[in-house]
C-alpha cells in the first residue's frame, strides 16, 4: 500500500458496525483527488476483528457502482426522461414548490383554536444509513417546517423492539453487546437468522459454542444458515411465535424453573393489579369494537393512599401479577403449542428443558432475534414475551443474557435515538399532541411519578431533557417567557407514520415528499399501491447515492413496473448524495455503540453531502419567508442553524450540539460549580430545566466532551467478559450491558462471581462496566430497572402496550386457519393497524392456500447491494424457496420459473426446491410455506426482478405500525 492513505470507517450495511480500513490514492496535495481502491476489515475492531462478510467484502463495488448518481436531474410532469439540472435551479425550484404547498396548507390552529403549527401535505422519509449528524439536520429541517409526515426505516423494521423492550425494561434497545454473546450457556435464535444477516457478529455465538460449551437452538419456519450450525432446530408456522413463547412461560412456571429471588426482588410479580382488570375470550378489559382500540385504564396496579402500588411478597394474592400471569398462560400447554405452531411436541419440551437450565444464578441464556419477530401485526408482543421469559430466568442485566435485537441497518439505532419518527422527539421523548395545550400540561403528562417508594424513576428528569432540547433547537429564541418555544413544535392529532401517510398519499391528500437514502417503492408494504400513491404527488425529491425504483417509479419496465409515463404528472428531482465512505460522522450499532468514521474520498461528480443538500433547500426557504412572508414563518426562522458555514454544517459541529453545552455557569445542589459557560456536558446528569443547558439528544450527552470526541476512542482493551469501554462510546454513559445492577443480588454481590459485571465494594459500585444504577447502596430497596416507575422489570406491562399488558396469540390477518384455536370470536390482533381501503386487498386460504415469509440473504443487503458488482455476481437472479412436498404437488422442479401470487399482485422467480422447508400439521390441517428473498427490483446490476413487497399486505403492528412481511398468504404455480 505504498503511498496510499489509510482511513478508518465502518461498514454501511448491517448494525454489527464492522470496522473497515479504506485505502485511497492521492498524497493529500491540493489538486489531487483521492480515490478509494481497496477496503479490508479492521483487525483492531473488538466486534469484527478484521472480518468482513460478503456484503462488506463488496463495499468497494458499492462506492464505485455504475449506478452511482453524479449529477442532479429533473423529470418534468408527463416526461419519459431525466434531464440535468443545476444545483441552484434544483434548490430554488424545490424550495418554491415547498413554500407554495406550505403556505396553502399550513395549519396554525386546529378547529378548537389550539396552536398546532403543523404541515401535513408534505412529508419526509429519512435515511437509515446516513450518520447521526445528518439525522440531526433532518430533524431540524423537517420540524422547523412543521412536518408530521416524517419517518425512518425503524418504522419498517425494529419499531416493535422499542415498544416492547421499553415497556418491559425501561429502554427500547438491545440489552447487551455483540461480543457479550460469547458469555451465554444457551442461545435461542428465533425470529432471526444471524448467520445469514449478521455473519460477523454471529462469530460470537460460535465462540460461545466453542469456548463456553453453549447450546444453540433455532426455531424458524426454514432450516436456515443459523440452523445449520445449531445444536437443535425445530420448525414453527410463521406468525405463531407468541404461542410458542407463552408455552415456554407456562412450562417454566408449572415446572418451577424460575430464578425465585430474582423474580421476587427484580420483577413486578408481587404487585397487585386493579380489581377491574380482566381478560375474557381473547379481549382485555376496555375494548371498543367501534374504534378497534382499548381504553387501558384498568391495566394498572392497585394503589395505596400514597399513590404507590400495593404488594404481596408471598405471591399468593389472586390479583398479584404472578397469579394473573399464571392464569393467563395456563392455556398454553405443550399440546396447544404443537397444535397452533406445528412444532413437534418432543422438540418443544426439549427446548423448554434447555432454557430451564439457566434458571440458576451461574448460567445464562441469550435471545437473538430480528425482523422475523418485528414484522408482524403482533410483533411487539412477540418480543415482550421473550423479555418476560428472560426475567423469569433471571437473565436480564447478566453477562451472556439479555434480549438482543439484531438491528438490520448500520444506523437505524441512531436514527431511532434521534426521534426521526412521526410522533417522537430525540432521546425517546414524545412529541406533544394537540391535547397538550401548554408546556406545563405536557410535562405533567409525560413525566412519570414513582410507583414504589424510593425508586430512581429516572424519567422524572424529563423536564431537564425536554427544555435542554428546546434550547438546542431554538437557542436564544427559546425563553421561559415563551415556554421555551413550546408552541413552535408541531402538535399531532394522530400518527402520520409511513403506513398511514402512504394512505393519505393514495387519497391525494399529500402533495410533496422527500425520500432520503430510502426506497419506499421497494420497502413499503403492497408495492403496487405504493406506486399508485407516488403518482398522486405533485413533487417528489430523491436524495440518494444510487438510482432507486422510487426515483424511477414513473418509468415503464414492462411487467416489473407497468406504467405510462405520460399519465404521471409528478415532478421528480434526483439529487446525488455522498455515501458512507465520503463523510465524517457517527453511526450507532445494535449494541448502542456510537462509532465515529472518517471520509476517505470526496463524493463523485457533482454529488454533495446530505447536509449541504438540506441546507441548500432550507436556507432558500428561510430567505423566501424573510422576504415574502407566508404561513407562520416563526418556527422556521427561529430554528437554529448556527454553523460556521450554514451552507455546509460540519459533522463535528452537529455532534457537539447533540452532546450539549452549558449555556451559563452550572452549579450542583451544594453550590459548587460543575460547568463553565460554553463547556461541553460530561453527562445528562448535568442538564437543567432552567434554560442553562442545551442538548439535542440527551442520551448522547458524554459522547463529545471537553476531553474530545469519545466516539472516536480506539482502545480495545478488555475490562472483563469482553467489555471494551475504551472503544467508541455507548449510550447511556458508556454502559455496555443495560440493567447490569440486576447481575448482582440485593446485597450487591454478583449472582455468578464468574460473570461479575458490577459489584458493591463497600463504598461504591465497581466492575467491568458502568453500573446502571444510582449511587444507592445495596439493600436499600432501589430496583435495578431505573427507567421504570416501580424500579422493576415488568411481567405485566400496564398501559405501555396498546394491545394488552400480557401477550396473547392472534392469527395473522392472512391466516391459513379458519379460526383462532384459542378464541373463536377474536381471530386477529384487535388493535392492529388496518385501513378500510386495505381490507379488500386481504386474501383468504381458499384462493391463496400457502403461507409466505420474506427473508434476507448473506450475499445481498435489502435493495442496495444489487448495485454492487461483486454481490450481483454472488446472487444474480431472483428465486423463491419451495418445500419438496409442495413442489411435488405442483409438479415444480428446481430451476422452473414460478409465479407467486397474493391478493395484491404477483412476482415471477426461479424455484429452489428444498428440504429446508417442512410441511407442518397445524390445527388438524397441512400448512405449506414459501420463502421469498426480498432483494430484487427493476434497478441495479443484478438481473432485473420483482420487488417482494408486491405480495405483502398493508397492515401494521398495533404498537409501532410496522408492516407485516413475515406471514401472509400466496398461491404458486409454474409460470
Amino acid at each position: 500500500m505504498l503511498r496510499a492513505r489509510e482511513t478508518r470507517n465502518n461498514c454501511t450495511y448491517c448494525s454489527v458496525g464492522c470496522g473497515i480500513l479504506m485505502y485511497s490514492r492521492g498524497d493529500g496535495a491540493k489538486n489531487a483527488i483521492a480515490s478509494i481502491f481497496h477496503i479490508e476489515g479492521d483487525p483492531d475492531h473488538p466486534v469484527s476483528r478484521g472480518s468482513l462478510c460478503p456484503k462488506g467484502a463488496g463495499l468497494i463495488d458499492f462506492i464505485h457502482s455504475d449506478q452511482r448518481l453524479k449529477l442532479p436531474e429533473y423529470r418534468a410532469p408527463g416526461s419519459d426522461k431525466w434531464v440535468p439540472i443545476s444545483w441552484n435551479d434544483a434548490f430554488d425550484r424545490i424550495a418554491r414548490l415547498m413554500k407554495a404547498d406550505r403556505d396553502a396548507n399550513f395549519v396554525e390552529k386546529n378547529s378548537a383554536g389550539v396552536t398546532v403549527n403543523r404541515w401535513l401535505t408534505t412529508g419526509m422519509l429519512c435515511s437509515s444509513a446516513a450518520s447521526n449528524e445528518t439525522g440531526a439536520l433532518d430533524y431540524r429541517f423537517a420540524r422547523s417546517l412543521g412536518m408530521l409526515g416524517m419517518d425512518t426505516q425503524a418504522r419498517l423494521c425494529h419499531g416493535p423492539t422499542v415498544a416492547a423492550l421499553g415497556a418491559t425494561f425501561g429502554r427500547g434497545a438491545m440489552t447487551n453487546s455483540w461480543v457479550d454473546i460469547k458469555n451465554a450457556n444457551v442461545i435461542l435464535v428465533m425470529g432471526g437468522n444471524p448467520a445469514e444477516a449478521h455473519p460477523v457478529g454471529f462469530k460470537w455465538a460460535i465462540e460461545a459454542k466453542v469456548k463456553n460449551g453453549a447450546r444453540m437452538v433455532v426455531v424458524d419456519p426454514r432450516f436456515n444458515r443459523t440452523a445449520a450450525v445449531a445444536d437443535m432446530y425445530s420448525p414453527i408456522r410463521a406468525g405463531s411465535d407468541i404461542t410458542f413463547l407463552l408455552g415456554v412461560v407456562n412450562y417454566l412456571i408449572t415446572q418451577d424453573k424460575i430464578q425465585h429471588q430474582y423474580v421476587l426482588s427484580y420483577t413486578n410479580a408481587s404487585l397487585l393489579v386493579r380489581e377491574d382488570f380482566a381478560f375474557t375470550d381473547g379481549l382485555f378489559s376496555g375494548y371498543s369494537e367501534k374504534d378497534s382500540k382499548y381504553d387501558n385504564t384498568t391495566w394498572n396496579y392497585e394503589l395505596d393512599e400514597n399513590g404507590f402500588a400495593k404488594r404481596d411478597m408471598t405471591l399468593t394474592h389472586p390479583r398479584s401479577v404472578w397469579q394473573q400471569l399464571k392464569q393467563h398462560v395456563s392455556r398454553y400447554t405443550p399440546q396447544l403449542v404443537t397444535e397452533v405452531c406445528g412444532t413437534p411436541l418432543d422438540d418443544f419440551i426439549k427446548i423448554c428443558e434447555l432454557l430451564a437450565t439457566t434458571a440458576v444464578p451461574d448460567k445464562t441464556a441469550t435471545v437473538l432475534y430480528a425482523l422475523g419477530w418485528t414484522q408482524h401485526t403482533t410483533g411487539a408482543q412477540m418480543i415482550r414475551t421473550a423479555a418476560m421469559i428472560q426475567l423469569l430466568l433471571g437473565n436480564i442485566g447478566m453477562a451472556g443474557g439479555g434480549v438482543n435485537a439484531l438491528r438490520g441497518h448500520s444506523n437505524i439505532q441512531g436514527y431511532t435515538d434521534l426521534g426521526l419518527l412521526s410522533l417522537r422527539l430525540p432521546g425517546y421523548m414524545d412529541l406533544p399532541s394537540e391535547k397538550q395545550t401548554t408546556l406545563q400540561q405536557y410535562l405533567n403528562e409525560i413525566t412519570p411519578k414513582a410507583l414504589l417508594a424510593d425508586q430512581v424513576n429516572y424519567w422524572k428528569n424529563t423536564p431537564k431533557f425536554f427544555i435542554s432540547l428546546m434550547k438546542s433547537l431554538y437557542g436564544d429564541k427559546a425563553q421561559k417567557e415563551n415556554d421555551w418555544g413550546f408552541d413552535w413544535l408541531p402538535k399531532w392529532d394522530k400518527s402520520y407514520d409511513a403506513l398511514s401517510y402512504s394512505r393519505l398519499m393514495l387519497a391525494g391528500k399529500v402533495n410533496g415528499y422527500i425520500a432520503q437514502g430510502f426506497n419506499p417503492m421497494a420497502a413499503f408494504a403492497d408495492s403496487n399501491q405504493a406506486r399508485e400513491a407516488l403518482k398522486k404527488l405533485k413533487f417528489l425529491v430523491i436524495i440518494d447515492p444510487l438510482a432507486t425504483e422510487t426515483s424511477n417509479f414513473w418509468q415503464n419496465h414492462g411487467e416489473l413496473n407497468d406504467v405510462d409515463p405520460a399519465q404521471i404528472q409528478t415532478e421528480v428531482f434526483r439529487l446525488p448524495s455522498s455515501c458512507f465512505a465520503e463523510e465524517n460522522g457517527s453511526i450507532v450499532n445494535s449494541g448502542r455503540w456510537l462509532q465515529w468514521h472518517f471520509a476517505g474520498a470526496q463524493p463523485p461528480g457533482e454529488a454533495l453531502h446530505d447536509g449541504v443538500i438540506l441546507s441548500g433547500i432550507l436556507l432558500r426557504l428561510r430567505e423566501m419567508y424573510a422576504k415574502e412572508g407566508g404561513a407562520n414563518p416563526e418556527p422556521l426562522l427561529n430554528m437554529t442553524w448556527n454553523y460556521a458555514d450554514p451552507e455546509d454544517p460540519t459533522p463535528e459541529e452537529v455532534a457537539k450540539e447533540a452532546n450539549g453545552y452549558a449555556l451559563e455557569d452550572v452549579f450542583d445542589d451544594q453550590g459548587k460549580q460543575i460547568l463553565k459557560k460554553g463547556q461541553l456536558l460530561d453527562s445528562f446528569a448535568q442538564m437543567r430545566d432552567d434554560g442553562t443547558t442545551a442538548s439535542f439528544c440527551w442520551v448522547y450527552a458524554g459522547s463529545w466532551t471537553e476531553k474530545g470526541n469519545q466516539m472516536a476512542n480506539r482502545d480495545n482493551a478488555d475490562s472483563g467478559l469482553g467489555n471494551t469501554p475504551g472503544w467508541s462510546w455507548a449510550w447511556p454513559q458508556n454502559r455496555r450491558i443495560l440493567y447490569n445492577r440486576a447481575s448482582a443480588d440485593e446485597s450487591g454481590q454478583p449472582w455468578d462471581p464468574k460473570r461479575e459485571v458490577v459489584r458493591w465494594d463497600g463504598k461504591r459500585w465497581t466492575g467491568s462496566d458502568v453500573a446502571d444504577y444510582s449511587a444507592a447502596a445495596p439493600n436499600s430497596g432501589v430496583g435495578p430497572f431505573i427507567m421504570n416507575q416501580e424500579g422493576l422489570g415488568r411481567l405485566f406491562a400496564m398501559t405501555k402496550m396498546v394491545d394488552g399488558p400480557f401477550p396473547e396469540h392472534y392469527e395473522p390477518v392472512e391466516s391459513p386457519l379458519k379460526q383462532n384455536p384459542l378464541h373463536a370470536n377474536v381471530m386477529h390482533n384487535p388493535a392492529m393497524r388496518l385501513f378500510d381501503v386495505d381490507r379488500q386487498r386481504m386474501g383468504t386460504p381458499d384462493e391463496f392456500p400457502y403461507v409466505a415469509t420474506t427473508y434476507s440473504l448473506t450475499e445481498l443487503f435489502r435493495h442496495w447491494t444489487k448495485h454492487a458488482r461483486l454481490n450481483a455476481i454472488a446472487q444474480p437472479e431472483q428465486f423463491v424457496e419451495i418445500g419438496e412436498g409442495l413442489a411435488q404437488q405442483k409438479g415444480i422442479r428446481v430451476g422452473d420459473t414460478v409465479k407467486v401470487s397474493s391478493k395484491r399482485g404477483f412476482i415471477k422467480a426461479k424455484a429452489v426446491v428444498t428440504k429446508r422447508i417442512r410441511t407442518l400439521t397445524v390445527a388438524g390441517q397441512t400448512v405449506e410455506t414459501i420463502g421469498i428473498p426480498c432483494h430484487w427490483g427493476f434497478e441495479g446490476t443484478t438481473r432485473k426482478g420483482y420487488m417482494a413487497n408486491i405480495l405483502t399486505p398493508h397492515v401494521g403492528d398495533a404498537n409501532s405500525q410496522t408492516p407485516e412481511y413475515k406471514a401472509f398468504l400466496v398461491n404458486v404455480e409454474k409460470a
